[in-house]
């Protein structure tokens, strides 16, 4: 029987991982968080106190371990979701992201997860590079403003603490990083449907794209 795969792409804040995790509840599906992987990569790279701007020093991603149980990523057997929001990860988390060699890896641990799963993934080259071959390609955008309002909102929910304007530049340092870098940047995939969530409530997302996966089942369009 044929496995179903959603790619949801998008920039940093525009809801990605949230209305992803979402629609893979709804729809019974796995949920993939692929940015929450990079996260990870970087604050195990900061707990070993490794040179971040060495490349060559990311060579333990080759002996680390990743799972997801309930949309929670699990690394080394450790539940890292609280512990990758951290001001710290934020901060270098582009950096870490931009080698080549952390990318090729992590995308082939995403592409054996999502193996003969129905599963629901989102990151930042999803549908045009980790699953160019997904059934349903989404691209999530929205203000720089509602993004960092969002995001620190997420942060208060979590506890963490955070200012507005440090979240702003941040975001902003992100796509311009996550935008321009060589391998794999972040873009839409030709053939994916774009939202703008800046005034859509997470649920009002949900539903379209459930809505949409629904409606190509039954009447294929």
């Amino acid at each position: 029987m044929p496995h179903t795969q959603i790619a949801i792409d998008g920039p940093a804040g525009a809801g990605k991982s949230t209305i992803a995790k979402l629609v893979a509840s709804e729809l019974g599906f796995i949920y993939i968080d692929t940015g929450a992987m990079y996260r990870a990569i970087t604050l195990k790279a900061l707990r070993l106190k490794i040179d971040l701007n060495n490349e060559e020093a990311f060579s333990f991603i080759y002996e680390t371990n990743f799972s997801f149980k309930d949309g929670t990523l699990f690394m080394d057997g450790e539940d890292v979701s609280r512990a990758i929001r951290e001001d710290d990860v934020s901060k270098n988390v582009s950096l870490v992201a931009s080698y080549i060699s952390v990318r090729k890896e992590l995308v082939n641990i995403q592409q054996d997860l999502a193996d003969d799963k129905d599963v629901v993934m989102d990151g930042r080259d999803i549908g045009y590079h980790v699953l160019p071959n997904a059934d349903y390609k989404y691209y999530l955008t929205a203000s720089i403003e509602k993004r960092a309002e969002r995001r620190f909102h997420d942060n208060l929910s979590r506890g963490i603490k955070s200012d507005m304007d440090t979240i702003k530049e941040e975001i902003r340092r992100r796509d311009h990083f996550d935008s321009n870098r060589e391998y794999t940047p972040l873009k839409k995939a030709d053939d994916a449907k774009v939202i703008d969530t800046s005034h859509l409530a997470i649920d009002e997302v949900v539903g379209l794209i459930i809505q949409n996966v629904r409606e190509e089942e039954v009447y294929g369009f």
